[in-house]
């Protein structure tokens, strides 16, 4: 059996209702590869796989949630002035509520991992510590975090503050006692013979499975 076709015996595709809050349709499959693209509130989506799958399902989730900065403020695109509002899904609602979201999508997250299985989750100072506190009070167990710099950042139009020129990267294990997979060999090759550090320099790429 291929592995395209374990997938596809692993994990049928889902079928939802509509909420309020999303349509919670798949709006792209490709059953060849083994892939499956949803328009899902991320709770209800979740907490339907956690009912299919009560022992775990991932050995890997990446996650790029709101950064809660819809709130008005502007930035620069192609050398042009433009509002940052995404949406009311990325806006702010206050320090508290914006943690307890946080606090329920990674104690999900934490049931749909494996045993061994790790999370990485992006974000910027404006929810990634929030983000790193929850999942300490989650039991999971953070392995590294990681600087992602981008090389052409937009500037900093109020010029009162530092180019934000980065993002955070938390990668964590389920808990204390998973054996997480590291390619320290593969990594060193990839890295001319070094050891790989915590600083990434890239191109940025904007995906999002939230937005």
């Amino acid at each position: 059996m291929r592995h395209h076709e374990v997938e596809k015996s692993c994990f049928p595709l889902m079928v939802m209702e509509s909420s309020e809050f999303s349509p919670n349709q798949c709006v792209f499959r490709d059953d060849e590869f083994g892939v499956w693209l949803y328009h899902a509130n991320c709770i209800e989506f979740m907490d339907i796989l956690i009912g299919k799958y009560p022992n775990g399902k991932f050995d890997m989730i990446f996650a790029d949630p709101p950064y809660f900065l819809s709130n008005g403020g502007i930035t620069c695109h192609a050398g042009k002035m433009v509002r940052v509002d995404k949406g009311q899904w990325d806006k702010s609602n206050g320090p508290e509520m914006n943690h307890e979201f946080n606090t329920a999508w990674l104690s999900r997250c934490k049931k749909l991992l494996t045993p061994n299985g790790t999370i990485w989750v992006s974000g910027t100072h404006h929810a990634i510590h929030s983000i790193g506190y929850a999942m300490q009070q989650l039991g999971m167990k953070i392995l590294n975090d990681i600087t992602w710099e981008k090389p052409n950042p937009p500037p900093n139009l109020s010029c009162r503050y530092f180019t934000h020129s980065t993002e955070t990267i938390i990668w964590a294990a389920k808990n204390e006692k998973s054996k997480h997979c590291f390619n320290y060999d593969q990594m060193r090759e990839i890295n001319s013979g070094k050891q790989m550090k915590s600083i990434w320099i890239s191109p940025e790429i904007s995906v999002s499975l939230w937005k």
